[in-house]
């Protein structure tokens, strides 16, 4: 079992979904799915499991990408993933929670079509390529 089926597992099983339906969708078998469920502390019933991994989540003591036990230290926050490996595919497969406040939304200066710019709002082209041929290309009218 891959890295990406054991999250997605984990997902499915937060959302109250049974082995055999998570099974049929990752094309695993049941007996895959449960074991790898009671390992993790995702076993029995879908309502109590999923109870139980919200409250070890809430106190921060399980990695929210894989679900193992991480170690807290007693200064700074608390921890969320117990690795950069975790952390990284966790945002891989979550780009739409993280907090992005500075969107912008442009119309292309050479193009006309319009695009969105994170971070700048002074932003005139949506691409690399229209930058440069705005900027160095000439029409064929000589201007």
């Amino acid at each position: 079992m891959t890295d990406l089926e054991a999250a997605q597992i984990r997902e499915m099983r937060m959302k109250g979904i049974g082995y055999r339906a998570i099974a049929e969708t990752l094309g695993l078998s049941r007996d895959i799915v449960r074991n790898h469920c009671k390992a993790k502390g995702m076993g029995g019933y879908v309502a109590a499991a999923v109870k139980n991994l919200q409250e070890r989540e809430g106190q921060g003591g399980i990695c929210i990408c894989c679900g193992e036990e991480i170690d807290q230290q007693g200064n700074g926050r608390p921890r969320k993933f117990c690795s950069e490996k975790c952390r990284r595919q966790w945002w891989k497969t979550h780009p739409e929670a993280g907090n992005q406040k500075a969107v912008y939304t442009q119309v292309c200066a050479r193009c006309g079509k319009e695009f969105t710019a994170y971070g700048n709002s002074h932003r005139k082209y949506c691409s690399h390529d229209c930058y440069i041929k705005a900027r160095f290309w000439r029409d064929e009218d000589g201007v």
